[in-house]
């Protein structure tokens, strides 16, 4: 006999882990967390530089946490280990470097999750994909002798490189703040100032372009990219190109649209619909996180989504 979960969460970050805790807690068993990366909270992992600030209230929005985990201010590591401990004590299934392809309604309170090479049957499914599991791209084309110059993460970097930023939110000015200590840096953004950052990293943009550690080419554009003599060329709106051995972008993450329309799933404005109890045009899936919120990046709205939908689903049984 096929074993049949009662819940498969696809992706393992804050608001999959809490839909898989708090439904735990609520009594319900057979849980499986499937996540496409090597371990779950990817994006905290690749996107988060060594011991970065995190905040229950991201950004300064206030957010009362309604379920029964706790979370509270910290860094990139100990929100680390706090997620640890949470999938330890709670002995939840977590099935890593396992992408889900797209997710079928067989019938009434079943559905086929199809992976790579298998099929998983499930009573519900909850979606928590991030956005930054899709990193927004250039409209323009990156040349294939450029692209291991061209990176969005900080991966690769080296020291003793100049290397251009381009983005104007928080990752952004932290990934340009933490490679001007031993590179030569640049920031590119389209406004002229950095308004959507957190007042922190305000601070210490600000500090860093004063004391010219961080060169800023604000209120412009990026026209596309070339190849020159091994380097980056890079080309501005109505500003001369320049020459760069990385540039790195941080421009946010997008809906992954095409697995929400391989399963069925109803989008509108860019998001998911779904209901109050987050459950999404089809009986059954539910969508949670990131992928919910206009821009995402609050960890405490994925864990009151995580209570909500377990609440629910307590109270449908």
């Amino acid at each position: 006999m096929q074993k049949v979960y009662e819940l498969a969460i696809i992706g393992a970050g804050p608001a999959g882990i809490a839909t898989a805790v708090e439904s735990y807690l609520h009594g319900m068993r057979d849980i499986v967390l499937l996540e496409k990366d090597q371990n779950h909270n990817a994006t905290i992992r690749k996107y988060y530089k060594d011991n970065k600030r995190v905040d229950k209230d991201w950004k300064g929005q206030e957010v009362d946490l309604d379920g029964r985990i706790y979370f509270v201010d910290g860094t990139k590591e100990s929100t680390l280990d706090f997620f640890d401990a949470l999938l330890d004590q709670h002995c939840l299934e977590l099935k890593t470097q396992t992408e889900v392809q797209n997710v079928e309604k067989i019938k009434e309170g079943l559905f086929h999750v199809y992976i790579s090479g298998e099929v998983l049957y499930a009573k519900n499914v909850i979606v928590t994909i991030g956005r930054m599991g899709k990193p927004n791209k250039p409209s323009y084309k990156i040349p294939p002798s450029i692209k291991k110059k061209v990176a969005f993460t900080l991966d690769g970097s080296e020291i003793d490189e100049k290397i251009l930023v381009v983005g104007g939110g928080d990752s952004a000015v932290e990934y340009a703040v933490d490679l001007s200590g031993k590179n030569d840096v640049s920031i590119c953004y389209r406004r002229e100032s950095f308004h959507r950052c957190n007042p922190t990293n305000q601070t210490n943009i600000n500090y860093a372009i004063m004391h010219h550690q961080v060169r800023p080419i604000l209120a412009t554009q990026i026209d596309g990219l070339e190849e020159e003599d091994g380097k980056v060329k890079v080309l501005f709106y109505e500003k001369e190109p320049e020459l760069f051995d990385r540039v790195v972008y941080a421009i946010g993450g997008t809906t992954p649209s095409g697995f929400l329309h391989s399963s069925g799933i109803k989008e509108e404005n860019g998001k998911p619909v779904h209901d109050a109890n987050y459950q999404t045009n089809i009986k059954g899936i539910f969508v949670a996180g990131d992928i919910t919120q206009e821009s995402g990046g609050s960890i405490a709205l994925g864990l009151n989504h995580g209570y909500a939908i377990a609440s629910y689903l307590k109270k449908r049984k």
